[in-house]
């Protein structure tokens, strides 16, 4: 299996997606999303990001390379009543069954930057986007201080090297990175905006709750702590996370986590 494919139908992300909605919807709010526009969303998880532009009228296909993730995005469409919205199975490193200047909009929110082959990824997203349409990316910053960033390097550093070859999911959160892969799949350099943004996460219930949804359903925080149990360290490691949740919580109630986390905004804009 993709190893990648493993990764993500590990866990169960629609227990941690469910932290994630209002700020889907907010995102999308911002892309300029139109009803008569066909819109792809990259690694879209049960459709986070995916459901708020159905809601806007717009064509929606969710491509996410986890068949539990699929099946769930299914379910809410259809418990929502939403006929313009599907989802399949897919590698966004290769949109195989999907045709040239599909979709006037790629959007990948946390999704593409997993891909196992990022200068496939972009070269597929140009692919398949209109001339005139636009690509929207959010990836987490490498060795940003805020939420993700860190509980990525945290879980890193409970777990084996990576094997030889692996490229870093977070370097889609270096500008000079994602100007590069597009570049290399023919986007000018001047076509390529980046901002950096906040993504709020919202658990009802205090930080260390909150660690816990991480340590069961969210794959990398999984593997990490199965690493952690081998050496003895899982205590450790749990520990280091409920410190980071607790600084990072801007609830003022300590029963409540609200937690911000920064991403790179990539917007690139297909001539």
């Amino acid at each position: 299996m993709n190893p990648n494919k493993a990764l993500w139908e590990k866990g169960d992300f629609t227990r941690l997606a469910a932290c994630m909605r209002d700020s889907g919807a907010a995102l999308v709010d911002g892309i300029d999303i139109g009803a008569d526009m066909q819109v792809l969303d990259l690694g879209c998880g049960d459709g986070t990001t995916a459901i708020p532009a159905a809601h806007k009228g717009a064509q929606v296909l969710g491509v996410d390379i986890a068949s539990n993730l699929v099946a769930a995005g299914n379910a809410r469409a259809a418990a929502l009543g939403l006929p313009n919205i599907r989802f399949q199975e897919g590698d966004a490193s290769a949109l195989t069954d999907l045709a040239d200047n599909s979709f006037d909009r790629v959007v990948s929110i946390f999704g593409a930057m997993f891909a196992l082959r990022p200068h496939d990824v972009a070269a597929e997203m140009v692919r398949v986007t209109k001339p005139g349409g636009r690509i929207i990316m959010g990836n987490w910053i490498p060795g940003d201080p805020t939420l993700i960033a860190q509980v990525l390097k945290v879980s890193a550093s409970y777990t084996p090297p990576p094997p030889e070859g692996f490229i870093s999911p977070v370097l889609w959160g270096k500008d000079d990175e994602v100007r590069a892969r597009f570049a290399a799949a023919g986007v000018p350099e001047g076509n390529v905006a980046t901002t950096r943004e906040l993504y709020t996460f919202r658990f009802d219930g205090a930080p260390s709750a909150f660690v816990d949804l991480f340590r069961t359903y969210y794959g990398p925080t999984m593997n990490a702590f199965e690493a952690a149990e081998k050496d003895g360290r899982a205590d450790a490691l749990y520990g280091e996370l409920v410190a980071l949740f607790e600084h990072e919580n801007i609830s003022g109630d300590p029963a409540r986590t609200e937690i911000p986390a920064a991403f790179l905004k990539v917007v690139v804009s297909i001539p």
